[in-house]
């Protein structure tokens, strides 16, 4: 940009002089030029000029100086720099090669590579589906025989998309991504676009619409190590291209504008369906197929060929990849040559998947056929340990990522329900309502909450009501606090899956809405960070293949959404294996001896999901136990002693043995006052605002014995 305002100036100097040189050499008067400046300035009143022309003194000459340089030179001159910087569409023949991209751990041990080659066997278009081809047509670009390259009204809602949400859309013709995938970089800018457009519109000059379309199949990527069609069609089928079926082809024709995404082995393994189904139902509408070939297609069952899996921490791996897909795009991850330092500490990933893979075979007795878990750095969001399932290699969905799956938390989430009503006034003495309780909804049925044990408890401080996980006060001080309440605090701590909170009811706290485990683990490490909230980021560092750093982790801020006064009565309570020992005893895996740390489980209704998550100043860890099919685990599962809790107390008693736990400091806005027999923590000016007796002759147990 500097060149090209220099170049200007150069310009602008010269051509203020053009007056004279046009006089001089054909002795034309200087009254034309006089008349068209007056009219210029006339209708230019308001023109500011940031220096003045000292040679002539007279401002008409230097616009119309201005204008002639301008159009006649600068855009010109601009037009051929700009042409001069772009590479030459004849490289489209030419196969560009590969560098692999390494993923480490944060020790630097290799956990994978994502090729340093491509699978690439080219194949003439004689060899490829008619179906296939229509499919990528149908769905990347229906004007492909009609555009020059480009599709300009594509193009002009793309801009409008770039205007108003500030980033690079789509709208590229297949010349345009073959363009973009061949010899392009996959930087995001509409400098890159505006280049994209001109080099496709010159390649439309130089080759046929057949043979772009040869050169689009043989090198666009559909992800993974496979570039082209033919490889495509041996990764995922096990086939070559031309023996596959329209529902194969209408697979692949929806791959290619998001391998990440769409594929069968990543962390939606199941989106791609969607996919094939939006490809046939576009060949449909452009008559390419029949109603009757879509739905066959639609019916029949894929079977895609086994993949083979990272090195280390398989599931981890595949998150990282389809991050760094998303920041860098796919040419850069697949064959950019990135050298990717990570958060994970292998030793602490190996141990949570031999502990994990140990108890979910110890639990097939409950029905439990998987688990997972995921171990974090709460200060500054570093990702220890990814166990998606208890075996990446299982046939029946062990590639499944259950980190990053949609799952009901049961009353873990209670968490967000108690913080806040602790920063609405409520405190660990308030006195909660354990007894029934029907709400009703215009519209809705009648909702009666009941308690896992099947009991009503009384009267009961809130400290026993959390700790032991009763649902009914848990729902009664939802119904206090207002759903919304709940909800916003909830995406301030980190859950990114909700929505409005007009969607929820009041069984939201008792988990009726789905988050993934990161959801949880950010909740938990807002907790365990004295109410500073900071993002999961597995990224240490990350370079290209010039050494030149992308990215790097350095200083980590959090973003302050709960009052330390706050959690730190909520990691008191969760911590107290006495006031919870009225449901899991005293002797529960959620006790870890010598150790401070805060608990808590969760199961959903019929026992699909089981919880327990838990933490330090040091560690968060959240494990999940269910069934990939959502079939409901044995009755006699018990929340918090069996299920995902072996496996929890095992991960954190290993990793609390190398790294003990600091006990939190009493916060200065905390005050101590005798309540119902033993010591109790209140935030400063609402230590009075209960009475510190017996709260009620019903109450079934003796609170000073808590």
């Amino acid at each position: 940009m500097l060149l090209l305002f220099v170049v200007l100036l150069i310009c602008l100097t010269l051509l203020i002089s053009v007056e004279d040189l046009v006089r001089d050499l054909f002795g034309f008067s200087k009254k034309p030029f006089r008349k068209l400046g007056k009219k210029i300035l006339k209708k230019k009143k308001k023109l500011h000029v940031v220096f003045s022309i000292k040679r002539r003194g007279k401002l008409k000459y230097f616009f119309f100086g201005a204008i002639f340089s301008f159009i006649f030179l600068f855009l010109p001159l601009l037009f051929t720099i700009f042409v001069q910087d772009l590479p030459s569409p004849n490289e489209l023949s030419l196969i560009q090669p590969a560098q692999t991209t390494k993923i480490f751990d944060r020790n630097g041990v290799l956990l994978a590579e994502i090729y340093g080659r491509q699978n690439r066997t080219v194949v003439p278009l004689s060899e490829i589906p008619m179906n296939l081809q229509l499919a990528t047509i149908a769905i990347e670009d229906k004007n492909f025989y009609h555009h020059p390259g480009f599709d300009l009204p594509s193009t002009i809602r793309a801009l409008k998309e770039d205007l108003t949400h500030k980033q690079i859309q789509g709208g590229s013709t297949i010349t345009q991504q073959l363009i973009k995938s061949s010899i392009l970089t996959p930087e995001q800018s509409l400098t890159r676009k505006i280049k994209e457009v001109v080099l496709a519109t010159w390649a439309e000059r130089i080759y046929s619409k057949k043979q772009i379309l040869d050169m689009y199949f043989n090198q666009v990527p559909y992800g993974g190590t496979a570039w082209g069609v033919e490889a495509a069609s041996e990764t995922y089928f096990n086939k070559p291209v031309k023996d596959l079926t329209l529902a194969e082809s209408a697979f692949l024709a929806g791959l290619t504008s998001a391998p990440t995404t769409y594929s069968p082995f990543g962390s939606n393994p199941t989106l791609w369906k969607k996919r094939q189904a939006e490809v046939l139902d576009r060949m449909v509408s452009l008559k390419f197929i029949s109603k009757e070939a879509a739905q066959s297609a639609r019916n029949e069952e894929l079977n895609f060929k086994p993949q083979p899996q990272a090195l280390h921490a398989p599931h981890f791996v595949a998150y990282v990849e389809d991050l760094l897909v998303k920041k860098y795009g796919i040419e850069a991850v697949e064959r950019g040559g990135l050298q990717v330092k990570t958060s994970l500490d292998l030793n602490t990933e190996e141990m949570s998947e031999e502990v994990v893979k140990n108890e979910v075979a110890n639990a097939s007795s409950l029905s439990v056929s998987n688990g997972a878990a995921l171990v974090t750095n709460p200060k500054n969001g570093d990702i220890l340990a990814m166990v998606g399932s208890h075996d990446f290699n299982d046939p029946n969905g062990g590639n499944v990522n259950l980190a990053t799956s949609y799952r009901q938390p049961g009353s873990s989430i209670k968490v967000v329900t108690y913080s806040a009503a602790l920063s609405h006034g409520f405190t660990p003495a308030t006195i909660l309502d354990d007894s029934p309780v029907s709400f009703q909804s215009a519209g809705s049925p009648t909702y009666s909450p009941v308690n896992y044990d099947g009991a009503f408890h009384g009267r009961i401080p809130l400290r026993v009501a959390f700790a032991n996980s009763f649902n009914i006060p848990a729902v009664k001080t939802l119904n206090v606090i207002g759903i919304p309440t709940m909800v916003n605090l909830a995406k301030q701590m980190g859950v990114e899956s909700w929505t409005s909170s007009n969607n929820y009811g009041l069984s939201i706290t008792l988990g009726a809405a789905d988050v993934t485990m990161l959801d949880m683990a950010r909740v938990n490490g807002a907790l365990a960070n004295g109410g500073m909230k900071v993002d999961l980021n597995p990224f240490l560092k990350v370079t290209d293949s010039q050494g030149f750093v992308l990215e790097e982790k350095k200083q980590v801020n959090g973003v302050k959404v709960l009052d330390n006064g706050v959690t730190f009565i909520v990691s008191d309570i969760l911590a107290d294996n006495a006031a919870r020992s009225i449901e899991f005893g005293l002797n529960s895996p959620l006790l870890i001896p010598g150790h401070f740390v805060s608990v808590k489980t969760g199961t959903s209704d019929n026992k699909r999901d089981n919880w327990t998550n838990g933490y330090t100043n040091n560690y968060v860890v959240i494990v999940w136990v269910g069934n990939n099919d959502n079939s409901p685990m044995s009755p006699t599962l018990a929340s918090g002693i069996t299920g995902a809790a072996p496996i929890w107390h095992t991960i954190m008693g290993n990793l609390l043995v190398k790294n003990p736990e600091t006990k939190p400091t009493i916060p200065a806005q905390i005050v101590q006052k005798i309540c119902y027999g033993k010591p109790e923590y209140f935030i400063k000016g609402t230590e009075n605002s209960v009475s510190c007796g017996t709260p009620d002759k019903s109450t079934k147990f003796t609170l000073k014995n808590l």
